[in-house]
């Protein structure tokens, strides 16, 4: 069977690489998905798949893939969204849209998705059904927690789902695969400070908003240093400070914004407690005022131990075990398929797609080798979930 499944999608490589580089030169970011998923329906339909839902989220759909025999319920994700980045790549598929690019591979793992799911519609060999997800709006607007909160496990009984990413500079075709946690959260915070702007001259006759903030600004960094366990891992950065307008007046304004990235919620609630009283307490010794506004945007990706080991076991089918790494160092980056995870069980895993620039940079380009190797893991997670 596993030589059946990697003649069928080597076959496919031309035809998969045809749809990346063609989403790759139509990107779209989020919630503007209207063109890839137009052409997503348009490959799943000519596919033979119909059963097709587009009211989880106002972009992405949702195919149905039924088995030779009825059984249980599993789903494979693929994100599909784009950033706003303007491309440097020198290739005969760039972005054809100024300021939007595919720089995290999301069109690679949309390629790879739609394989499967021409592949499966065909090969029917297995008991159940495979709901395939293309879901939108990764890139911090979270499509995932969307589609969960728009009913997506509610209408179907799926009982396990699985994603993937490609992982530049790690060796090409091995696997990432953790128990527990993958990705770290991802919260925004913003300060705003409000003090008495004055003449530079006179400093004396105002309340100094940047001086608040630069102070703050540097004792964010002891949240980690002196009140994490060493042991943890937390991660709070900021991003943006802006004030002032001119030379000489003291601005009576001033916003910081950043990050706090965790693994647990422990952590999360640590951080969202001492930013806020640093922030006020620093303010207040400044004879100024700052309001804090937290948000948490994604939880922690953590995957669950059992789809862990079916997902070792796929990726067992496919390369040697030296090429698999079992519960490498989870990394601080985040990921909306948390969402899912939170809702059922699941695992998220990594492929490494060899030496080259990493994600989110204007030359990134995804590496076209693993979409075969993307494909048939996913497929062989529905031999191990579902039988042959």
């Amino acid at each position: 069977m596993t030589n059946i499944i990697a003649n069928s999608i080597n076959a496919l490589k031309d035809e998969m690489t045809e749809w990346r580089h063609y989403i790759h030169a139509h990107p779209e970011t989020a919630f503007e998905e209207k063109q890839t998923t137009e052409f997503i329906i348009e490959k799943l339909k000519s596919f033979g798949i119909t059963e097709l839902y587009t009211e989880f989220a106002p972009t992405g759909v949702v195919g149905i893939i039924h088995g030779k025999n009825n059984g249980r319920t599993i789903a494979l994700r693929a994100d599909i969204d784009a950033l706003d980045i303007i491309e440097e790549n020198d290739i005969d598929y760039c972005s054809t849209i100024h300021g939007k690019m595919h720089a995290c591979g999301h069109d690679g793992h949309t390629a790879t998705l739609l394989g499967v799911a021409k592949y499966l519609s065909v090969h029917r060999d297995f008991s159940g059904t495979v709901v395939v997800i293309f879901q939108p709006a990764e890139e911090n607007e979270g499509g995932g927690r969307v589609m969960v909160e728009n009913g997506l496990f509610d209408k179907f009984p799926i009982e396990a789902v699985y994603g993937m990413h490609n992982q530049p500079n790690l060796a090409l075709n091995h696997f990432l695969i953790n128990h527990g946690a993958v990705m770290a959260s991802y919260d925004v915070f913003e300060i705003k400070i409000t003090g008495v702007g004055a003449h530079a001259a006179a400093p004396h006759l105002g309340k100094e908003t940047i001086l608040t903030a630069t102070t703050i600004v540097n004792s964010l960094q002891t949240i980690v240093s002196r009140n994490l366990n060493p042991i943890d891992s937390l991660v709070i950065s900021v991003t943006q400070i802006h004030s002032g307008d001119t030379w000489n007046v003291l601005p009576q304004h001033a916003v910081i914004r950043g990050t706090v990235r965790a693994l647990n919620t422990e952590d999360q609630d640590l951080a969202e407690e001492r930013i806020k009283h640093i922030s006020t307490g620093i303010a207040l010794t400044f004879n100024t005022r700052a309001e804090v506004d937290y948000q948490r945007r994604y939880p922690a990706t953590i995957n669950h131990a059992k789809q862990a080991d079916i997902a070792i076991k796929a990726a067992q089918k496919i390369v040697d075990d030296d090429k698999i790494i079992v519960d490498s160092p989870p990394t601080m980056g985040s990921e909306d398929f948390a969402f899912m995870l939170q809702k059922i069980s699941g695992a998220y895993i990594k492929i490494g797609a060899g030496e080259g620039t990493n994600v989110h940079n204007p030359s990134y380009n995804f590496n076209d080798e693993i979409l075969t190797t993307g494909a048939r893991y996913f497929i062989e997670i529905v031999h191990q979930e579902l039988g042959q």
